[in-house]
């Protein structure tokens, strides 16, 4: 079956993308689960941990409904591992030509990390109209997305970096703005102590499913 675009991926994951850190592999299941069972679509797994590519393979072959991205993605050299593991994208914390040709050659969607105006027409001379914003807070928030709305009217956003709780719905009314991502859906304490009820609650409540 063949992977769906970066736009209908991001518009899966609306509102909120969870960003997950797994350092221990018997969580990946019952993370996945949890977060399916309140209704979120889309998973990002970063690649900060020894088990990330093993969490994504057992996410995908016990859930396989989900779309899983590969985050933290900084060498070319990852996306091998992560397509055998099943990744269906990978999303990169920065923007340059050697990740977006990888990602190009192997046909695989890449939600690549801006900051810059410089940073986004990169981007844009790779063809890409969606980017994630990061570190969103530190960049300027929702005033800086209002800002790059004007020169970059047809850019799409998924800020990342300093989202949250309390924050996140004035990100989501930006018209430029796809989804938001953030790890206050399943920050690693929940995950290390397994409260995986506390965390399809508060997806539960997040996405509204």
């Amino acid at each position: 079956m063949k992977t769906p675009s970066l736009e209908a991926i991001l518009k899966n994951a609306y509102p909120v993308m969870p960003v997950i850190v797994i350092d221990e592999l018997k969580s990946a299941i019952p993370l996945a689960h949890a977060l399916a069972n309140a209704g979120v679509k889309v998973l990002e797994i970063t690649l900060r941990t020894e088990c990330a590519l093993m969490a994504i393979e057992q996410i995908k072959t016990a859930l396989p409904e989900l779309l899983v991205g590969a985050g933290t993605y900084t060498e070319s050299n990852q996306l091998s591992a992560v397509i055998e593991a099943g990744g269906d994208f990978v999303v990169s914390p920065g923007i340059n030509p050697t990740l977006l040709n990888a990602a190009r050659h192997e046909d695989i969607p890449i939600l690549p990390g801006v900051m810059t105006p410089s940073d986004i027409l990169l981007a844009i001379e790779y063809g890409l109209d969606i980017v994630k914003l990061f570190p969103a807070a530190s960049a300027g928030g929702v005033n800086y997305l209002k800002d790059l709305q004007g020169p970059f009217p047809k850019l799409k956003f998924c800020p990342t970096g300093g989202v949250n709780s309390k924050n996140y719905s004035a990100y989501l009314a930006l018209d430029n703005v796809i989804c938001v991502g953030g790890s206050w859906l399943a920050p690693s304490n929940r995950i290390k102590a397994q409260c995986w009820k506390e965390i399809e609650q508060t997806a539960k409540s997040i996405v509204g499913r």
